[in-house]
């Protein structure tokens, strides 16, 4: 079969997710390396991709655009015209997505795997299903990438590729930031408040607290969505010689390259089932993911090297984990409010 010269990832959220399929994209660009790489992205994940080198270009979606929004991207797809798509993503939209290529070979996962699996009809050529046990998302990036490229390496790379300049700002930016230069300093990243993943700002407050009591340096980080709670938080435990508040940072690949910087001082990051989890992870920083509702089997830190650690709370429900995005419990999100600041930093300190 000839090597494609023109190849299409379709992954257009969400972040974790698109992190995860970077390692499409570099098992790709390391086999292929004089194909044109094009990437189809919702406009908020864009930017993580857009610095990757050999990446062409980036074909972006509007998530609330509507009609328009598929018809701008109709004619970037036509424009750059693959002849190769794949679908890293296996649900209704991307394979419209990759269906809109008119690209003649178009790959994806097997039909099991889809979150739809009557949109799998979309591809024509479909990888091996996961076995019973492989649950995580990045077996079955690692399966579709062994479709395309048999001898592709594994464990597939899922760093996003920082360059030197991006790396140097990361370092600045943390050594500006960190309350304090002891080792032990711990980076929180704070959690959207309504989501049945997050936990209550009155456990962060806790976590903090124990912390500055114990004697170790806090950095509080928080997106533009959780830019409130950080404000909160920041009112109620005041930036100190052992606290700091980055609230509302933003652009993906500064907080990768933050990450990275406290990955070589050997920092670790406490954060909840969330992009931010495995941005961190694929940089290689150490995480305690605080995990309720979610299986972290299916969606925590990943591989589960020993190096990271998954909090759940001693007196967790029976329902937990659920998978569920909207909690049911009629006491609401007890799985994430009976997790322990307490108990978080045991586990932290297991690793």
């Amino acid at each position: 079969m000839r090597d494609p010269e023109r190849i299409l990832i379709v992954r257009l959220s969400h972040l974790g997710d698109v992190v995860h399929a970077l390692g499409v994209f570099h098992a790709l660009h390391a086999a292929f390396p004089r194909a044109r790489i094009a990437w189809a992205v919702q406009t908020e994940f864009a930017e993580l991709v857009a610095g990757l080198p050999g990446l062409e270009r980036t074909l972006l979606f509007e998530r609330h655009g509507g009609l328009a929004a598929w018809a701008h991207l109709w004619r970037e797809l036509r424009d750059f015209a693959p002849d190769l798509s794949v679908d890293a993503q296996g649900n209704a939209k991307s394979g419209a997505v990759s269906r809109l290529s008119r690209a003649p070979r178009r790959v994806a996962s097997a039909r099991a795997d889809w979150q739809e699996p009557w949109a799998a009809w979309t591809a024509n050529e479909h990888a091996p299903a996961r076995g019973p046990d492989e649950l995580h998302a990045l077996p079955r990036m690692q399966l579709l990438v062994r479709q395309l490229v048999p001898a592709a390496e594994l464990p597939l790379r899922t760093d996003p590729a920082l360059t030197p300049g991006e790396l140097a700002a990361g370092e600045a930016a943390l050594r500006e930031r960190l309350p304090s230069a002891d080792e032990s300093a711990l980076l929180l990243h704070l959690s959207s408040p309504g989501d049945a993943r997050s936990w209550p700002g009155a456990r962060w407050r806790e976590l903090v607290e124990t912390c500055v009591a114990r004697g170790r340096g806090v950095l509080v980080l928080s997106g533009p969505a959780e830019a409130e709670l950080g404000r909160e938080l920041e009112r109620l435990c005041p930036p100190g010689p052992l606290v700091a508040h980055w609230i509302g940072q933003r652009g993906l690949r500064a907080l990768a390259s933050v990450f990275a910087a406290a990955a070589r001082r050997e920092l670790a990051l406490v954060v909840c089932d969330s992009g931010p989890l495995h941005l961190a992870v694929a940089v290689g920083m150490r995480v305690v993911a605080l995990e309720g509702p979610q299986d972290a089997r299916r969606t925590g830190p990943w591989p589960s090297d020993g190096r990271h650690r998954v909090a759940r709370a001693v007196r967790a429900p029976t329902c937990a984990p659920c998978l569920a995005r909207r909690c049911t419990h009629p006491d609401g999100p007890v799985c994430m409010q009976r997790l322990t600041a307490g108990e978080v930093l045991a586990r932290l300190e297991r690793a």
